[in-house]
């Protein structure tokens, strides 16, 4: 790698007024002291407070900055490609603002990648102090993702390095919804681990609900794989296994002379074929929905205004 090839940082902000001048002002102290050059790049991503405008001031102090602006909320995702695609480095680290992903080990990411790896990923030693309810659901979130990619995501993050060959391969893909984090993974070369304990927030607090978190699970399961959709085949066989018992008890008690009442095992089956008819006919229309918007391709995001560009 080029020794001293300029770092690209993106970090996507939303109501983060109060942590851009402090992240940015610690990741300079860090890079600066371990002399990489380096750009540093906020999307604020339709905030609704001063998280632009204070984005723009720090730009004009400090050619680092650049600032890019929706013009209404598009998501975490849309956030990280934007700064992928406004990037100029040799290569791009992607990091929360509020250092939840911590800034100290910037310096030993970027020397991993000048030793050649072309990623290099922060892994979970820790979630930090978390809601319970909020850990229990991202345990099974990751489950069922690192089963659809066949890739270990339990540790993951969104902390990452990656080289520019990287960075060109993520944005060659079309996708309207892309899952960052499974395809940084997805899309192989050489990589290496580094681990972090997650950060406590020191200002404002996040905003991930649990509702925002279920929402971003399922766009992201359904947008990265067809195992949802395995699930109705799943349900299906569960039914005719069920619906073969019950045929064969029916019989057994026809030809045994039996009277055979009938009134509440037919309630019982007609509500549990709706049911699961009703549930696989829900999964299937959320799968056409997603080819709709596919085949719409409208843009993954729209910048309103930029700064230090």
């Amino acid at each position: 790698m080029t020794k001293n090839a300029k770092l690209s940082i993106i970090i996507p902000s939303y109501n983060e007024q109060d942590n851009i001048p402090r992240t940015f002002h610690t990741i300079k102290e860090i890079l600066d002291n371990a002399c990489i050059p380096f750009e540093l790049i906020f999307v604020d991503d339709g905030s609704t407070d001063l998280t632009y405008p204070r984005i723009c001031q720090l730009s004009t102090e400090y050619p680092e900055i650049k600032g890019l602006s929706f013009s209404r909320n598009f998501g975490k995702e849309a956030a990280i490609f934007a700064g992928l695609e406004a990037a100029s480095g040799a290569s791009c680290i992607v990091m929360d603002c509020d250092l939840q992903h911590p800034a100290p080990l910037l310096p030993d990411m970027y020397r991993l990648w000048a030793e050649g790896y072309e990623i290099v990923e922060g892994i979970k030693s820790s979630r930090g102090r978390e809601n319970p309810l909020h850990t229990m659901c991202a345990n099974c979130f990751y489950r069922l993702i690192s089963r659809a990619v066949g890739i270990d995501m339990s540790k993951a993050s969104d902390f990452k390095l990656m080289d520019r060959k990287v960075v060109d391969a993520l944005l060659l893909m079309p996708e309207r919804a892309p899952f960052f984090r499974a395809l940084s993974s997805w899309v192989g070369f050489k990589t290496t681990t580094i681990p972090f304990d997650v950060q406590e927030r020191s200002i404002g607090s996040s905003k991930w609900s649990v509702w925002s978190l279920t929402k971003y699970a399922i766009q992201n399961i359904t947008s990265f794989s067809g195992i949802p959709m395995q699930f109705v085949t799943l349900m299906g066989w569960g039914m005719l296994i069920a619906s073969l018992a019950l045929g064969i008890q029916s019989l057994y008690k026809y030809f045994s002379g039996m009277a055979l009442e009938g009134f509440t095992t037919v309630i019982l089956l007609q509500l549990i074929i709706g049911s699961v008819l009703m549930i696989s006919l829900g999964i299937i229309g959320h799968y056409i929905s997603k080819i709709y918007d596919e085949i719409k391709a409208r843009p993954r995001y729209i910048i309103s205004k930029r700064c230090g560009c």
